[in-house]
């Protein structure tokens, strides 16, 4: 429980804190930084940890983790934990392999929460990113509901508790919610999600049918050159998002987190900055009116800032869909 019970009900019964600590850094941060911030945010509050084998630092997160149960900070009930299953093994027979892998790192028995991350299958292999000799993307062809399936199986041997996806489109989760045999519904879609980005009709469609969306990105995004496209504004020095956190002696980062609270998402705060690791804390300390969230939501304009480029050409690419 973070310490003002700001959770809620996923499809399976089990719960999410609202409010989550993204771990994801660019490669040029020591590793050994995972390890202090995820300390220090365990330490200031957050009880949602959001991790990934692409982001190669299961170890020092679980490591964290590990040391705040032993110093009686928390309990393992008390921290939910997501990994994410990588785009190397979506065929099915690689998926229980890859989730005791990210345990094996995380010395842990479970995770919370197992999501694939991406839809786009990549050659199976050690390399994250396989590359012909032109370096091009080396794609492989798995169906999703075959990649699901061995997912669920995952969550009946007690591997993980929730299962989910991350940058699905409407028609890729319809695709598993449609299939025959379907045993459990993803619990969550985690996409980019902003007030530059708001998702609206993904949000709507997902409460539709009772799965979460976990905002990734909110605060606009880190200015990863492999990834974002330089020439995009900073969301954070957005003039009606620096207006709004002035009037509530706020920053814009927090007030960016508390929209997506108020609309029912489930929002990842990234910082390596204990700073504002602490501030972010603080979006449960105040309320955004209507007017705000109104002003806030008339900031959208599809600006997405992680276009996921390498997955272009690929058939299960998600982003040519409007959402």
């Amino acid at each position: 429980m973070d310490p003002k019970g700001q959770r809620v009900k996923l499809n399976d019964g089990h719960f999410i804190p609202v409010l989550g600590f993204g771990t994801f850094a660019p490669p040029e941060v020591p590793k050994s930084e995972a390890l202090e911030v995820t300390k220090f945010a365990i330490e200031v509050g957050f009880r949602h940890i959001d991790s990934a084998h692409l982001y190669q630092n299961e170890e020092q997160v679980g490591q964290a983790i590990r040391s705040k149960i032993a110093d009686g900070t928390v309990k393992r009930e008390d921290v939910f934990y997501t990994s994410k299953l990588w785009s190397t093994s979506l065929r099915p027979e690689l998926v229980r392999p890859a989730l005791e892998k990210s345990l094996n790192n995380l010395q842990l028995d479970y995770v919370d929460l197992y999501i694939i991350h991406f839809p786009v299958a990549l050659k199976p292999g050690e390399a994250l990113f396989p590359k012909d000799e032109n370096g091009k993307p080396i794609f492989d062809s798995v169906d999703l509901c075959r990649t699901w399936e061995a997912l669920e199986k995952c969550k009946d041997a007690g591997l993980t508790k929730s299962i989910g996806v991350s940058n699905f489109n409407h028609k890729q989760l319809e695709k598993i919610l449609n299939k025959p045999g379907l045993k459990y519904k993803p619990v969550c879609n985690q996409v980019e999600c902003h007030p530059y980005l708001n998702q609206s009709k993904l949000l709507d469609f997902c409460k539709s049918h009772d799965i979460v969306l976990v905002a990734y990105g909110a605060l606009g995004s880190q200015r990863i050159k492999e990834w974002v496209n330089p020439n995009l504004p900073f969301l954070l020095e957005d003039p009606v998002l620096s207006a709004i956190a002035k009037k509530h002696k706020q920053t814009p980062a927090v007030v960016a987190l508390r929209y997506q609270i108020q609309r029912g998402v489930v929002v990842l705060a990234k910082s390596y900055n204990k700073k504002r690791i602490k501030e972010n804390i603080q979006v449960f300390d105040f309320e955004l009116t209507p007017e705000d969230m109104k002003a806030i939501d008339g900031l959208n304009r599809s600006i997405r800032y992680n276009e996921l480029l390498l997955g272009v050409g690929h058939p299960e690419y998600p982003f040519f869909e409007e959402y």
